[in-house]
């Protein structure tokens, strides 16, 4: 795969270690279980695979580039990178200024751009509208286009499907950047229609049998179907592709009840079901499949506690926490500044994005057992300050040098 050129303020000696020595040890990557990292009186299990992804570091690597290749231009971003609040304040640290925030609001309005300026569309992707916006004023989108390549193959694997008459329903979360893009995409080729979870995709069914009117489609699903959606007819062959950052779990949950759905609509089975339900399995995003799974390894370990690190309108990373507390307490930080004491954590409900602080987080055990991971969007530097962090609280620990050391010798 390739290797992409990464400011040195994101990397880790620890995490690089941690990572080159798995690498070696299983390159098939089929050993979900943690690394342990023992400092003594505390034991970090880092999840086997975590933070960074492919379409992340491109991302990163084309916006700094950008930067250094244009001294004196204006550069705007779309909207957030990533999301992550580090690597985003950089950019902006570096002149970078975003026309919208993270739900599509207009922070600059559009008028104020001119075909000198560059543009950046963030990793999420973006509309055919803005696009075609962008190109009449003259900005150059290819060049600077950051789209992760897997977000792209769900948009062709949508075009692909639209040729052969399915409609598209997309299990995404209808204001985030991904699905918003991913929608535009679907919707200029064949009827599209958004879900959320579960709940929503159970209602959809009911119009799919018949168990609901057809005109309550227009009610129950405001504002997520394209234009002429005509529930009488695009719901007789459809195909589901994801939002990347879904869990893999849950959108392979909601495709089997929606084929299911037509299996008993139409009286099909499993030879003849794609007559009506197209096979879009190869649409989930490797890196949030490989994350979700390495959490999942990472919990077999008998543990006191789990930190999930990364930014809190991260959808990856909010999947990560959610996994992580059906078995274990568990914290979401941003940053290693939330560590506030050994008593004090501030941290983040990932339902209700609101922080609290929790007292007593650390139990009085000898040695604490610790799960770390992080999202996709979340520069390996932030988690070794997160361990860093944990360390200072246990003065008689190894140092963090010592262990990428031990490390680097085995």
């Amino acid at each position: 795969m390739k290797q992409f050129n990464v400011p040195n303020i994101y990397r880790s000696s620890l995490i690089s270690a941690v990572k080159n020595k798995r690498k070696q040890n299983d390159k098939l990557k089929k050993d979900f279980t943690p690394t342990l990292l023992n400092f003594g009186p505390v034991h970090i299990y880092l999840a086997r695979h975590f933070g960074f992804c492919y379409g992340v570091e491109n991302a990163i690597e084309i916006a700094f580039t950008t930067i250094d290749e244009n001294p004196g231009k204006r550069i705007f971003l779309l909207s957030e990178m990533i999301h992550n609040p580090q690597v985003n304040a950089d950019l902006q640290e570096r002149g970078v200024q975003f026309l919208q925030d993270t739900y599509g609001k207009q922070l600059i309005p559009f008028d104020e751009l001119n075909e000198n300026d560059v543009v950046l569309i963030p990793a999420f992707g973006t509309t055919l509208q803005v696009e075609a916006l962008l190109k009449a004023k003259g900005i150059q989108t290819e060049k600077y286009n950051t789209t992760c390549p897997f977000v792209e193959k769900v948009w062709n694997r949508s075009e692909q499907i639209a040729t052969k008459g399915y409609s598209i329903v997309i299990h995404g979360k209808p204001k985030h950047e991904e699905t918003r893009a991913t929608f535009s995409h679907a919707s200029s080729n064949t009827p599209a229609v958004i879900v959320n979870d579960m709940k929503d995709t159970i209602e959809l069914a009911k119009f799919i049998t018949g168990e609901k009117k057809p005109e309550d489609f227009y009610t129950a699903f405001q504002g997520r179907y394209s234009d002429g959606f005509d529930v009488t007819k695009d719901l007789r062959k459809i195909g589901v592709v994801n939002q990347t950052t879904q869990l893999a779990t849950d959108t392979q949950a909601i495709a089997e009840y929606l084929k299911q759905a037509m299996k008993d609509r139409y009286m099909l089975n499993d030879s003849n079901i794609s007559e009506r339900f197209a096979d879009t399995r190869d649409t989930l995003c490797y890196a949030t499949n490989d994350n979700q799974s390495a959490v999942t390894g990472m919990l077999q370990t008998d543990a006191d506690l789990a930190i999930v690190v990364g930014g809190y309108n991260s959808s990856n990373t909010s999947h990560l926490v959610e996994l992580c507390e059906e078995k274990l307490k568990t914290y979401f930080i941003n940053s290693a500044d939330k560590l506030l004491s050994k008593n004090e954590i501030h941290h983040c409900n990932w339902v209700t994005k609101e922080e609290k602080v929790t007292l007593d987080f650390l139990p009085g055990k000898d040695p604490v057992k610790i799960l770390i991971t992080s999202g996709a969007s979340c520069p390996d530097a932030i988690v070794e300050e997160v361990i860093a962090k944990l360390l200072t609280f246990y003065p008689e620990s190894i140092s963090i040098d010592d262990m990428a050391e031990r490390l680097d010798s085995n």
